[in-house]
Protein backbone atom coordinates (compact mmCIF):
# COMPACT_ATOMS: atom_id res chain seq x y z
CA UNK A 1 0.00 0.00 0.00
CA UNK A 2 1.32 3.00 -0.65
CA UNK A 3 0.30 6.25 0.85
CA UNK A 4 0.56 9.58 -0.53
CA UNK A 5 -0.37 13.22 1.17
CA UNK A 6 -3.60 12.00 0.46
CA UNK A 7 -3.64 9.20 -1.08
CA UNK A 8 -3.79 5.50 0.05
CA UNK A 9 -3.24 3.28 -2.89
CA UNK A 10 -2.76 -0.68 -3.32
CA UNK A 11 -2.10 -2.33 -6.90
CA UNK A 12 -0.64 -5.44 -7.91
CA UNK A 13 0.13 -6.62 -11.22
CA UNK A 14 0.26 -9.92 -12.19
CA UNK A 15 3.87 -10.34 -13.04
CA UNK A 16 3.76 -10.18 -9.18
CA UNK A 17 1.56 -12.56 -8.51
CA UNK A 18 2.76 -15.64 -7.57
CA UNK A 19 -0.49 -17.90 -8.74
CA UNK A 20 0.74 -16.97 -12.21
CA UNK A 21 3.84 -18.07 -11.89
CA UNK A 22 2.95 -21.36 -10.15
CA UNK A 23 -0.02 -21.67 -13.16
CA UNK A 24 2.97 -21.29 -15.59
CA UNK A 25 5.39 -23.48 -13.49
CA UNK A 26 2.84 -26.46 -12.62
CA UNK A 27 2.12 -26.39 -16.43
CA UNK A 28 5.94 -26.30 -17.35
CA UNK A 29 6.61 -30.12 -15.07
CA UNK A 30 3.44 -31.41 -16.57
CA UNK A 31 4.43 -30.53 -20.21
CA UNK A 32 7.95 -31.92 -19.69
CA UNK A 33 7.17 -35.36 -18.34
CA UNK A 34 4.23 -35.87 -20.97
CA UNK A 35 6.86 -34.96 -23.58
CA UNK A 36 9.71 -37.05 -22.04
CA UNK A 37 7.79 -39.72 -20.52
CA UNK A 38 7.83 -43.04 -23.18
CA UNK A 39 3.64 -43.90 -22.68
CA UNK A 40 4.38 -47.74 -23.61
CA UNK A 41 6.64 -47.65 -19.91
CA UNK A 42 4.53 -46.28 -18.17
CA UNK A 43 3.67 -49.07 -16.02
CA UNK A 44 3.74 -49.92 -12.30
CA UNK A 45 5.61 -52.59 -10.21
CA UNK A 46 2.58 -54.92 -10.82
CA UNK A 47 2.32 -54.64 -14.32
CA UNK A 48 -0.64 -52.46 -15.22
CA UNK A 49 -0.28 -49.54 -17.54
CA UNK A 50 -1.81 -46.66 -18.67
CA UNK A 51 0.18 -44.88 -21.53
CA UNK A 52 -2.94 -42.59 -22.14
CA UNK A 53 -1.99 -40.85 -18.76
CA UNK A 54 0.83 -39.47 -20.41
CA UNK A 55 -0.36 -37.33 -23.10
CA UNK A 56 -3.29 -36.33 -21.24
CA UNK A 57 -0.51 -34.88 -18.65
CA UNK A 58 1.32 -33.31 -21.88
CA UNK A 59 -2.26 -31.51 -22.39
CA UNK A 60 -2.80 -30.50 -18.98
CA UNK A 61 0.49 -28.89 -18.90
CA UNK A 62 0.12 -27.22 -22.08
CA UNK A 63 -2.86 -26.00 -21.37
CA UNK A 64 -1.60 -24.37 -17.70
CA UNK A 65 1.03 -22.91 -19.72
CA UNK A 66 -1.02 -21.08 -22.24
CA UNK A 67 -3.66 -19.48 -19.25
CA UNK A 68 -0.48 -18.83 -17.40
CA UNK A 69 1.51 -16.97 -19.67
CA UNK A 70 -1.13 -15.04 -20.83
CA UNK A 71 -2.05 -13.75 -17.66
CA UNK A 72 1.54 -12.68 -17.33
CA UNK A 73 1.70 -11.14 -20.53
CA UNK A 74 -1.30 -9.34 -20.46
CA UNK A 75 0.08 -8.06 -16.77
CA UNK A 76 -3.37 -7.45 -15.42
CA UNK A 77 -3.54 -4.66 -12.22
CA UNK A 78 -6.00 -4.81 -10.18
CA UNK A 79 -6.15 -2.53 -6.47
CA UNK A 80 -7.84 0.26 -4.77
CA UNK A 81 -7.86 3.68 -4.18
CA UNK A 82 -8.99 6.16 -1.03
CA UNK A 83 -8.46 9.22 -2.17
CA UNK A 84 -9.32 11.44 0.66
CA UNK A 85 -9.20 14.98 -0.86
CA UNK A 86 -11.75 14.01 -3.55
CA UNK A 87 -13.52 11.64 -0.81
CA UNK A 88 -13.79 8.79 -2.82
CA UNK A 89 -12.91 5.43 -3.04
CA UNK A 90 -11.89 3.48 -6.48
CA UNK A 91 -10.94 0.04 -7.07
CA UNK A 92 -10.62 -2.56 -10.16
CA UNK A 93 -9.35 -5.70 -11.43
CA UNK A 94 -8.56 -7.33 -14.71
CA UNK A 95 -6.92 -3.66 -15.57
CA UNK A 96 -4.42 -3.81 -18.70
CA UNK A 97 -2.80 -1.09 -20.81
CA UNK A 98 -5.63 -0.75 -23.19
CA UNK A 99 -8.53 -1.73 -20.84
CA UNK A 100 -10.22 -0.39 -17.99
CA UNK A 101 -10.81 -3.86 -16.71
CA UNK A 102 -14.02 -4.31 -14.05
CA UNK A 103 -13.57 -1.44 -11.91
CA UNK A 104 -15.72 0.74 -9.31
CA UNK A 105 -15.77 4.05 -7.60
CA UNK A 106 -17.81 5.38 -4.53
CA UNK A 107 -18.21 8.41 -2.86
CA UNK A 108 -16.78 7.71 0.61
CA UNK A 109 -19.87 9.48 2.46
CA UNK A 110 -21.64 6.85 0.80
CA UNK A 111 -20.14 3.68 1.97
CA UNK A 112 -22.13 1.90 4.97
CA UNK A 113 -20.04 -1.11 5.69
CA UNK A 114 -17.59 -3.61 4.53
CA UNK A 115 -18.86 -7.31 5.48
CA UNK A 116 -16.42 -9.87 6.14
CA UNK A 117 -17.58 -13.56 6.20
CA UNK A 118 -15.14 -16.09 7.19
CA UNK A 119 -15.09 -19.15 5.42
CA UNK A 120 -13.40 -22.18 6.30
CA UNK A 121 -9.99 -23.09 4.22
CA UNK A 122 -10.87 -20.03 1.83
CA UNK A 123 -10.34 -16.63 1.67
CA UNK A 124 -12.42 -14.35 3.45
CA UNK A 125 -15.00 -13.23 1.47
CA UNK A 126 -15.12 -9.35 1.75
CA UNK A 127 -18.34 -6.80 0.38
CA UNK A 128 -18.53 -2.89 0.12
CA UNK A 129 -22.15 -2.34 1.13
CA UNK A 130 -23.75 1.38 0.57
CA UNK A 131 -26.76 3.16 2.47
CA UNK A 132 -29.16 1.29 0.77
CA UNK A 133 -27.44 -2.06 1.48
CA UNK A 134 -26.71 -2.84 -1.85
CA UNK A 135 -23.53 -4.36 -2.54
CA UNK A 136 -20.74 -3.01 -4.82
CA UNK A 137 -19.69 -5.14 -7.78
CA UNK A 138 -16.09 -6.38 -8.40
CA UNK A 139 -15.11 -4.95 -4.79
CA UNK A 140 -13.41 -8.25 -3.09
CA UNK A 141 -10.36 -9.72 -1.11
CA UNK A 142 -8.92 -9.08 -4.57
CA UNK A 143 -8.66 -5.46 -4.81
CA UNK A 144 -7.39 -5.13 -1.11
CA UNK A 145 -3.92 -6.16 -0.13
CA UNK A 146 -2.88 -8.46 2.28
CA UNK A 147 -2.42 -6.94 5.30
CA UNK A 148 -6.55 -6.57 5.27
CA UNK A 149 -6.29 -5.19 9.04
CA UNK A 150 -4.52 -2.34 8.36
CA UNK A 151 -5.92 -1.03 5.48
CA UNK A 152 -9.46 -1.14 7.23
CA UNK A 153 -8.01 0.39 10.01
CA UNK A 154 -6.78 3.32 8.22
CA UNK A 155 -9.99 3.75 6.16
CA UNK A 156 -11.96 3.99 9.36
CA UNK A 157 -9.64 6.15 10.87
CA UNK A 158 -10.71 8.62 8.08
CA UNK A 159 -13.91 7.37 7.67
CA UNK A 160 -15.62 6.66 11.24
CA UNK A 161 -18.87 6.11 9.69
CA UNK A 162 -18.49 3.00 8.18
CA UNK A 163 -18.71 -0.21 10.20
CA UNK A 164 -16.92 -3.08 9.55
CA UNK A 165 -19.12 -6.34 10.01
CA UNK A 166 -17.85 -9.54 10.73
CA UNK A 167 -19.30 -13.16 9.90
CA UNK A 168 -17.82 -16.56 10.99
Amino acid sequence: MKSESHVIRFERCSSRDWRFWGVLAFGMVFAYGGLTIDPATNCSESGECAPILVPIAAGIGFIAILIGASHLLANTSRGSEIDLAAGRLRWWQGRTRKHDGEHGEIALADIAAIRIRHVEDRTDIISLLDHAGERQPWFDAEVMPWRVEAWLARLTKACPHIRIERID
